[in-house]
């Protein structure tokens, strides 16, 4: 008991650059609270002890804003930060290392008792502020979730879903289009990361001067081909860009189609 307390202090003091010190974390962190208490209601709940899990359950809600349900699964090293307003239902499943901030919902779509109503969060996925993720699914290891997206589908591992409802974008799409920003010498995610309207936008720009980028390509490539065909006379610029790659599929991705 006291090594998983620890555990949990340490990887408070790890993610959080506002926490000073051990004896801060224990006593002003309400998302530890809530999950120490957590445990004692889940330990109830599995010998059959419902209606004294519940109360728990409640007692914590009032003192930490925090709503877990004591049938609920967490692993270790679990960091709910700030957490008010945070409710996470009795099938949810949240592994390890993962990182939820305040206002977020792990809640469920379906009426029927005994049923898998709730997500499953696999290892050190990331879920923020005022996402909402419903249903029986699951989020894969290392994904993201933006800020107030609404999750209704699986998320595969350390891709990030962004939006209403969350539109999926690969982990691959996202490295590529900041490699083509960084060449420009601006990115989208300089301010805010995937949720913001204006990064969106930034993103369909990126995207698309990749796409001129592309054509322009394949001019230098047409003329090449007919410089070769005449006297071959040079001319084509040494830097000419005739081996670009692009991918229509990235816009589509970022829609959700």
């Amino acid at each position: 008991m006291f090594a998983r307390l620890r555990s949990d202090i340490q990887c408070i003091l790890d993610r959080d650059p506002a926490a000073r010190s051990k004896w801060e974390v224990l006593t002003c962190y309400p998302g530890l609270h809530a999950l120490v208490l957590h445990r004692f209601a889940h330990w109830f709940w599995l010998h059959k002890l419902y209606w004294l899990g519940r109360f728990i359950s409640q007692l914590s809600r009032w003192f930490t804003g925090i709503e877990i349900h004591p049938g609920a699964t967490i692993g270790e090293r679990v960091f709910i930060d700030h957490g008010m307003g945070v409710v996470i239902g009795e099938t949810a499943e949240i592994g390890d290392g993962c990182t939820i901030y305040q206002g977020v919902t792990l809640g469920g779509t379906s009426l029927y008792k005994g049923a898998k109503r709730h997500p499953t969060l696999g290892k050190n996925v990331v879920v923020s502020a005022g996402a909402k993720v419903l249903g029986g699914f699951t989020v894969g290891d290392n994904a993201k979730i933006g800020s107030n997206a609404v999750v209704i589908k699986p998320v595969p591992e350390g891709a990030t879903a962004v939006g209403i409802p969350a539109r999926i974008i690969q982990a691959d799409d996202s490295a590529r289009r900041e490699e083509a920003a960084a060449k420009m010498g601006f990115s989208a995610y300089g301010i805010t990361q995937n949720d913001d309207p204006l990064a969106q936008a930034m993103k369909g720009l990126i995207d698309n001067a990749a796409s001129h980028e592309h054509q322009v390509a394949l001019l230098w490539q047409a003329i090449e081909k007919l410089q070769s065909a005449r006297k071959g006379e040079d001319c084509v610029p040494d830097d000419a860009q005739v081996k670009e790659h692009f991918e229509a599929e990235k816009l589509t991705q970022l829609v959700g189609k």
